[in-house]
């Protein structure tokens, strides 16, 4: 574990289709994941590590972001509990 970073558990295949394995990651790249892909690009195409930095918007993502601190907030990037609570206090 990187002292500082935020880390979150995504799983490779969705738990809506049943997935069970994960892997850490630091919490905005799991945000950004899941802004560009949908569940089902998931399930089918992008359940692999490689096969997810081997997208483009992914892979530019993580070029730009590897150049950050690792307790780096883009502010941006949030996970989804986080954006429903800032929606409901609307």
């Amino acid at each position: 574990m990187v002292p500082g970073a935020s880390l979150n558990e995504h799983h490779l295949i969705p738990r809506t289709y049943g997935g069970r394995e994960t892997v850490t990651m630091h919490r905005i790249c799991h945000a950004k994941i899941h802004a560009v892909l949908t569940e089902q690009q998931l399930r089918d195409q992008y359940h692999e590590i490689g096969a997810l930095r081997g997208h483009p918007d992914l892979a530019g993502f993580i070029r730009w972001v590897r150049r950050k601190p690792p307790e780096f907030n883009d502010g941006h990037a949030t996970d989804r509990q986080a954006r429903d609570r800032r929606r409901r206090k609307r």
